[in-house]
């Protein structure tokens, strides 16, 4: 009898400090902080197979959104990378006078601001910057553990030593092609050694006691369309067509076709005038290249995430930092206030949470911040000007039905299915403008703006543009 009582004891006290090592385990579990791989993705525009474009070949984007919220209507605050990627990272809204350009950068344009990822620094996580996050590879340094970036020239050419001899490569001057087309292996371009510096840095993150904020910033489909061969022969040149809307309506002000001179620096494009419909289809067909081709570097990144074990307690989002024109509207590259280059891809992978949903709320892109740092349970700070998104990922239905996004002197304001543009002056007056209904035109194809009986309809909309493109929009910088 004895014997028993000590046996039974003794199997009490077992069973007991099993339960407190799996209580102790749990709340270990629980309070562990969430990662964050961070995805830029440079000239992604929404024609994906997962949006519904079923000639892309992008199968490992397609497998993060069936596990993610997919944003259908997610817009950038400026079509042009340098700024967009500024705004999104500081989470502030463009001004007349702010985040204007390529060149702009977080650190002189909003040097209040408290970045991104220097809240994740500042809350103990490891913050690293791999390829293009931010368009200057310094700006914003202090809020990096580490920055790396891939050594060699910036448009990444293979006959770079033929061709590039003397040229500025940022301009791609001196006879330098718009795409190219040769048979290499995936790490002969910047995209190969990003992912494969990702892969790195997870085997090592994964051994870390920290939480990470790893942000990955992949450079194509951005000019020049250079992919390895193997990715152009997945598309039949035969089947590929100039967009519905290769067309410039006389109702449209000229102020919204500019001469898309990003791509005419290029050698082999004329200076002026429309494209020869074979030499668009060539950029269209390089331009898909490139998109299955960092498709496939992205897959060995989320891969890696997987063989970690590190998926099941890391948020992933990946966005492409404005659209991008492959003809539509007889334009190329970004740079307008069209839809094509104002919406970019937002996916957002939360463990637990998502699982393939669309979602067809309008968010723009300084909601991001707020978003990470509820989903992280960090303190937003004042300058963030975002609304977080996080009802939308809890299965809750729209926050807002509108968004302003800014290129210049154009001035976009989203709402439901309306896409309204002006442009301004320094004193805010309107000498153009554009209104369309997405409901009846969703190519943009007819401007109402003039038209009489849209009058009171565009009046309402001056005023909520006003109202909504930001404080302090036409005041001057003086720093």
């Amino acid at each position: 009898m004895k014997r028993l009582f000590i046996y039974t004891l003794g199997l009490v006290l077992t069973v007991s400090a099993c339960k407190e090592e799996q209580q102790k385990t749990s709340v270990t579990q629980e309070q562990k902080p969430m990662n964050v791989l961070f995805i830029a993705v440079d000239d992604l525009r929404p024609e994906l197979n997962f949006y519904g474009a079923s000639h892309i070949k992008s199968p490992n984007l397609d497998k993060l959104a069936s596990q993610s919220l997919v944003f259908d209507r997610s817009y950038c605050n400026v079509p042009v990378c340098g700024a967009s990627r500024a705004s999104l990272l500081t989470g502030t809204r463009p001004t007349r006078h702010r985040f204007f350009d390529y060149k702009a950068r977080a650190d002189t344009d909003a040097p209040e601001a408290v970045s991104l990822p220097m809240t994740f620094k500042q809350n103990g996580y490891t913050t690293i910057s791999n390829g293009k996050i931010y368009h200057n590879i310094d700006d914003d340094s202090l809020a990096w553990d580490k920055i790396w970036f891939p050594k060699g020239n910036i448009r990444n050419y293979q006959l770079e030593k033929n061709i590039l001899k003397n040229a500025d490569a940022n301009l791609a001057m001196g006879g330098a092609s718009a795409f190219e087309n040769t048979d290499v292996n995936d790490e002969a371009y910047f995209d190969g050694e990003i992912a494969r510096k990702g892969v790195a840095d997870l085997q090592q993150l994964k051994k870390s006691k920290q939480p990470f904020f790893l942000a990955m910033g992949f450079m194509k489909p951005h000019l020049p369309f250079n992919a390895p061969k193997k990715y152009w022969d997945l598309y039949d040149r035969e089947q590929i067509k100039l967009p519905e809307t290769y067309v410039q309506p006389e109702s449209t002000p000229k102020k919204a076709f500019p001469n898309y001179g990003e791509l005419r620096n290029y050698g082999n494009i004329p200076k002026k005038g429309d494209l020869p419909e074979d030499l668009a289809k060539e950029l269209i067909h390089g331009y898909y290249a490139c998109v299955s081709y960092v498709d496939a570097q992205i897959g060995l990144v989320l891969d890696e995430l997987e063989k970690t074990g590190l998926a099941d307690n890391t948020i992933v989002v990946l966005w492409g930092d404005h659209g991008w024109n492959l003809g539509d509207h007889k334009l190329w590259c970004k740079h307008v206030n069209f839809e094509t280059a104002l919406s970019a891809p937002l996916v957002v992978k939360v463990p637990g949470k998502t699982n393939g949903e669309h979602s067809n709320a309008i968010t723009e892109f300084i909601d991001i911040y707020p978003t990470l740092c509820e989903l992280t349970s960090l303190e937003v700070p004042d300058t963030a000007e975002g609304l977080s998104f996080l009802p939308l990922i809890n299965g809750e239905k729209q926050i807002k039905n509108w968004a302003v996004s800014k290129f210049k002197d154009g001035v976009t304001l989203v709402k439901d299915d309306l896409f309204y543009t002006e442009w301004t002056d320094d004193d805010g007056v309107a000498y153009a403008r554009m209104l369309f209904d997405h409901k009846t035109d969703p190519l943009e194809l007819d401007n109402l703006a003039e038209k009489p009986e849209y009058q009171e309809l565009v009046k309402q909309l001056a005023v909520e543009l006003r109202q909504k493109w930001g404080k302090d929009f036409l005041t001057q910088n003086t720093k």
